[in-house]
């Protein structure tokens, strides 16, 4: 496949090629390699993370982020959790540049901050993606990145006699998406397809201080 020619950092290709091996899931080489050019573009300090898994993906947007940034994961599976923080430490990463969350996600995510992040990477339960959809609408900057992985569900999302659950609700969360005004999508067809969109509004200041498209100040983040 083409995007096996794409460059990832060699703690992203190994992790990734680890993973493989257990049969854990983890995102296409291709996919790891678009959150760390996002990650990087927007030069992320925020980036909420719903699905931790073995920790790919979680390299492959810390590989990206600002030198100062923090990956909050979160994944109700705290095995999980557990070989992620060795693979991010066994990567040179410190404990200040992520934190990780064993919870809901849902019961998680209303307990973040409005409007603080720079990038939402969902890849949870896909039967709650409408739910994190509406969760990242409100924790996203303006400006900021919303990412979906697997809206394509193997081709099944674009089969209109596919009834199966979370095919519906991927179905259910890219429509939710698509016609919320605050956000300009986009399908990447990398891996098993990732929804990204960006949130709508003025630019935000480092300190949190929202810019509106006038040039006048907004506010600011508690």
């Amino acid at each position: 496949m083409a995007e096996n020619f794409v460059y990832n950092t060699e703690p992203v290709r190994l992790a990734r090629e680890a993973a493989v091996e257990a049969g854990a899931p983890a995102p296409s080489n291709g996919a790891c390699a678009l959150l760390t050019f996002l990650a990087k573009a927007l030069d992320a300090k925020m980036v909420v993370e719903v699905g931790t898994g073995p920790g790919v993906s979680g390299l492959a947007l810390l590989a990206g982020m600002a030198p100062d940034g923090v990956l909050t994961s979160i994944d109700i599976d705290a095995d999980w959790q557990v070989g992620a923080r060795q693979a991010f430490t066994a990567a040179g990463w410190p404990a200040q540049h992520f934190r990780l969350i064993a919870g809901v996600p849902l019961e998680v995510l209303p307990k973040l901050r409005d409007a603080a992040y720079d990038i939402v990477f969902v890849n949870g339960d896909k039967l709650e993606y409408v739910e994190y959809v509406t969760q990242a609408a409100r924790l996203l900057r303006p400006g900021g990145v919303l990412i979906v992985n697997d809206v394509l569900w193997a081709n099944k999302v674009a089969e209109p006699r596919n009834e199966e659950d979370e095919t519906v609700i991927i179905r259910e969360a890219l429509q939710a998406v698509e016609l919320d005004e605050a956000f300009t999508a986009l399908i990447i067809p990398l891996g098993d397809g990732l929804l990204t969109a960006v949130r709508d509004g003025g630019s935000v200041g480092r300190d949190g201080g929202s810019v509106g498209r006038d040039g006048g100040f907004v506010g600011q983040k508690a």
